[in-house]
């Protein structure tokens, strides 16, 4: 029998779209939540609930699964609150990942394991970042993620470890409290009549690689499948957009007059000028590249919640 394929941080963002993709290429597929968090109903998925800080719980779930293949996708995921939530950013993200990969060691050490990192993990220095640029975390939430590529490589090759370096990225589904998908949301409450036709923004200046969430999970598949272990990918587009020039192209697709006006809460302390990457390793070495243009991901964005958010009543 084939072992099946476990995606931690299933009900997350990335993880939802990556269980999509499993399933549709017809995986099986074991997916783990948090305790207080709702899984979606999946063909093809069984859900466990596993809290990653219980070290012993995830030695009995991995024991129990013995994965061939892991996409680790749980875990916290804001770089802006992760200056709040200190602790907990770097309580889940390394020990949680440290507990998954000791458990995979004892249980499962033939497993190949894909571990999602960050753009963030690297110095910013205002150009095309590849995978050979200096590291220099400068948030908590980079920290963490820099740590978690270190617990799952540094202590031998088993399980094999392969790391996603992910730069931004957006569609359905994706937690309003991240700018491209809280001004859809926005848009769709002023089309519903639930909010004043104002959007409140942050910095509209700063300028990200943004690639669609299913291109990104797509990537994810080829680097766990054919990338080498402890060698870095960057999963990014190349291009770089200004976070106002995405709100303009949502602006241009919205049903009503929108005015937007700029709200201090929303300023990040050390909000960086420009992240792009260099995507040429992973289209060299696998064949990857961003096939989704941003119209159709602020489409399918915008779609999402303008079919989630009822209308106020008359």
């Amino acid at each position: 029998m084939t072992r099946p394929t476990l995606v931690t941080g299933g009900a997350g963002f990335a993880g939802g779209h990556l269980l999509d993709l499993l399933v549709s290429r017809g995986h099986e597929v074991v997916a783990w939540r948090r305790p207080n968090g709702p899984p979606r109903s999946l063909a093809g998925v069984r859900w466990e609930v596993v809290d990653l800080l219980d070290r012993s719980a995830v030695s009995v779930a991995v024991a129990r699964t013995r994965p061939a293949a892991v996409y680790h996708c749980a875990g916290a995921p804001h770089v802006g609150r992760s200056w709040e939530t200190a602790e907990a950013t770097l309580a889940v993200n390394v020990l949680g990942t440290h507990h998954l990969v000791e458990s995979l060691r004892e249980h499962a050490p033939h497993a190949r394991v894909l571990v999602p990192s960050s753009a963030l993990v690297y110095r910013q220095l205002g150009t095309p970042l590849s995978e050979d640029q200096p590291l220099e975390p400068a948030s908590p939430y980079a920290l963490s993620k820099l740590a978690q590529e270190l617990v799952g490589t540094e202590n031998g090759d088993s399980p094999q470890v392969c790391i996603a370096r992910a730069f931004n990225h957006s569609g359905p589904r994706q937690d309003p409290s991240f700018a491209v998908s809280g001004f859809a949301r926005q848009i769709a409450d002023i089309e519903a009549g639930l909010s004043a036709p104002v959007i409140a923004v942050g910095n509209l200046d700063a300028k990200r690689d943004l690639t669609d969430v299913r291109d990104t999970v797509r990537a994810y598949t080829l680097i766990l499948e054919r990338g080498t272990p402890g060698r870095p990918y960057n999963v990014c587009s190349g291009r770089a957009f200004t976070v106002g020039a995405v709100l303009d192209m949502l602006l241009v697709r919205a049903r009503v007059p929108i005015r937007v006006a700029p709200d201090p809460s929303r300023f990040r302390p050390n909000d960086l000028p420009l992240v792009v990457g260099d995507p040429s390793r992973i289209r060299e070495e696998l064949g990857w590249e961003a096939e989704i243009p941003l119209e159709r991901t602020l489409d399918d964005l915008l779609g999402y919640w303008r079919a989630n958010v009822q209308p106020a009543l008359p």
